[in-house]
């Protein structure tokens, strides 16, 4: 039975291209740098974010965690928002890798301004941690796009304080595609940037990992220390390259059926979207329905060939993506009155 998976753009299926590609990939030993499919990828990636080099990472977490490790020292604090992705879905990872503590902005837009880092670098205090990486996202796990002047202030307001700044960019070509500007436009704002090819670009697995050349090999090692070394990595790398040389363009579909889906939510008795905030793929729902069931409401989508996840705090998160069509929205909206 198909599917239409709302859950996440992290269930995209490879193109037939891409098996294709993988099938024919020319491979060496990534651990020994000769794999030529990946150093092509690396290359690419480098060269679309405008930094020096790359690394390619099994997963976005693994590039935020490496990133965090090569930046800071023992003891150090970084400064995040309350709730990116690094704070709260990455299983508390900084800690434990890289011995950081947090200090965490809480903003109800979820946005960082200058006056936060500001107020979270910290003095020089025998009693106090160094303030050692200022961590930003865009787009923000929300699904909002932060705009380049704000994140131009963040990253010189942390330069003034000799702070680097990482930037989980999982998302970054959606939030180009909105900004209409190129990617290296956002990354040129970050001394580090991730992004994923595993989402909206269909890439089965993996993350590229930007920054300066030296940055770059001392994140090599951190790959090594948590086992990252995946040696004929060109099979996956292979994919890579088509999500960048061919998959960007089409993103700006999946942000168009965003706002189709959330505009037809809209029209449910209960169901409410922020129309502004619908912004890349991610439409968030707010039901506000007497005793709504969350749980046996994500059920009954999954009985009618619909995946999405249950829902928290009131709200459902759905994404839209390349294996979703406009006829599967419809449908969904069908089937959702159908329950209700």
């Amino acid at each position: 039975m198909r599917y239409v998976d709302l859950r996440s753009d992290t269930v995209t299926l490879p193109t037939e291209e891409m098996r294709q590609a993988m099938y024919e990939a020319v491979v060496g030993d990534d651990v020994y740098e000769d794999d030529p499919t990946v150093i092509k990828l690396e290359k690419l990636a480098a060269e679309m974010m405008g930094k020096e080099a790359a690394l390619f990472v099994a997963s976005g977490t693994m590039g935020n965690q490496i990133a965090i490790m090569s930046h800071t020292k023992l003891g150090d604090e970084i400064i995040a928002g309350a709730n990116c992705h690094i704070v709260q879905h990455e299983v508390g990872a900084a800690a434990r890798l890289s011995g950081v503590s947090y200090a965490l902005v809480d903003n109800p837009d979820n946005r960082i301004y200058r006056e936060d880092v500001l107020k979270k670098i910290r003095v020089e205090d025998i009693h106090y941690p160094e303030t050692g990486l200022l961590c930003l996202e865009n787009a923000l796990s929300d699904g909002t796009v932060v705009p380049l002047e704000d994140m131009k202030e963040l990253y010189e307001t942390a330069h003034e304080y000799k702070i680097p700044v990482h930037l989980d960019g999982a998302r970054i070509f959606n939030a180009a595609i909105y900004l209409k500007v190129k990617a290296k436009e956002i990354a040129k704002y970050a001394d580090s940037v991730m992004f994923c090819i595993s989402k909206g670009l269909c890439s089965p697995v993996g993350s590229l990992l930007c920054g300066s050349e030296e940055f770059i090999r001392k994140a090599r090692k951190m790959r090594k220390i948590l086992g990252g070394g995946m040696r004929q990595a060109g099979f996956l790398a292979a994919c890579g390259i088509i999500s960048l040389e061919k998959m960007i363009d089409r993103l700006k579909e999946d942000h168009d059926n965003a706002k189709y889906l959330a505009s037809k939510l809209n029209e449910i008795e209960g169901f409410s979207v922020d129309l502004d905030k619908v912004q890349i793929n991610m439409v968030f729902c707010n039901v506000e329905k007497e005793n709504f069931d969350f749980e046996d409401f994500a059920r009954k989508l999954f009985e009618k060939g619909i995946k999405t996840n249950p829902g928290y705090e009131g709200v459902i998160r759905f994404v839209t993506n390349k294996d979703v069509s406009r006829e599967d929205i419809d449908y969904t909206i069908k089937c959702i009155k159908e329950i209700l």
